[in-house]
């Protein structure tokens, strides 16, 4: 039998994907009951065509003229998204941006759970951040092993960023999202996100040159 063909799918398509799922839920939860590409479409300004084509990758399958019932289409994409399987993680750095993202509610909307907290402080350690236990950085690939980890969330300083990418590999995590402000190396076989909240702060800030120049063609940013 033949292999089947995998699809591939754009990096701005799954982005797209999590904001349709996010106006759908509102819509439901005012009992919407059917919704078609065109409504969501015009809700973000986007064309009719992509929204469909977007739509169709994740198998969900509307009528013509009648559109989608709301709920089946949320659930074809939280099941395309994996949102419907709980994916459990780990946090290094314990600071502000670690502390938020462990207080940060949506995760559980999309099926992630944060279980335990990592840190050097002696005062962070056995205490609790937003009901996640805090446990000292050396005891990372010990608990990482024990729970069957997979992936490991970094949110320390940059200093420390490669040292805990570097535990984190050899407690067998096969991905990594890189909030500290510095690269990371992973071998083959590691996935690696890297957030550079730097990086799209600047490109805010040249947006916003862009919209208040007088000469808009001064500057071109390609998304």
């Amino acid at each position: 039998m033949p292999r089947k063909a995998m699809r591939k799918v754009s990096v701005p398509v799954m982005r797209r994907l999590p904001v349709y799922h996010h106006f759908l839920t509102e819509l439901v939860d005012r009992g919407v009951e059917r919704v078609s590409s065109t409504m969501v479409a015009h809700q973000f300004g986007y064309d009719p065509i992509k929204v469909r084509k977007d739509l169709a990758l994740t198998g969900a399958v509307g009528r013509p003229r009648i559109g989608f019932i709301a709920r089946d289409l949320l659930r074809h994409i939280e099941a395309f998204l994996g949102w419907d399987q709980t994916q459990e993680a780990v946090l290094a750095g314990c600071g502000a941006l670690g502390s938020a993202l462990l207080g940060y509610e949506g995760f559980s909307q999309c099926g992630w759970e944060i279980l335990v907290a990592f840190d050097n402080d002696s005062e962070l350690v056995g205490t609790r951040i937003n009901g996640k236990p805090v446990m000292p950085m050396e005891r990372l690939a010990e608990v990482c092993r024990g729970m069957n980890v997979k992936v490991g969330i970094i949110t320390a300083p940059a200093k420390s960023a490669q040292k805990i990418a570097d535990m984190m590999v050899d407690a067998g995590l096969r991905g990594i999202w890189n909030f500290a402000p510095t690269s990371v190396q992973v071998p083959e076989g590691v996935i690696l996100q890297q957030e550079n909240l730097l990086a799209s702060l600047t490109i805010l800030g040249l947006k916003l040159k862009c919209l208040q120049s007088a000469k808009k063609t001064d500057l071109l940013i390609d998304e």
